[in-house]
């Protein structure tokens, strides 16, 4: 999402579920409410670990895109 402040920035790239998971778990865990996180990952198992994850946490998922083999997602703490 075009003009998004990206608090934390997450490169699982080359990771296999379920770690992009637990990176993201850790990383949300020290953050404020309303602050975003992008995560980057090629696991295609991330496409719907990720909003599942977002929805069971209650965090918002804000966006998702993917490039060239790479899955964009970008998380709103709650």
């Amino acid at each position: 999402m075009v003009g998004t402040k990206v608090d934390v920035e997450l490169d699982c790239k080359g990771m296999y579920c379920p770690i992009p998971i637990v990176q993201l778990k850790k990383a949300t865990k020290v953050m404020k409410p309303g602050q975003v996180l992008r995560l980057m990952a090629t696991d295609p198992g991330s496409v719907r670990d990720i909003p599942a994850w977002a929805s069971k946490t209650g965090n918002r998922l804000v966006d998702t895109s993917e490039n060239s083999g790479v899955y964009s997602f970008l998380i709103e703490v709650s």
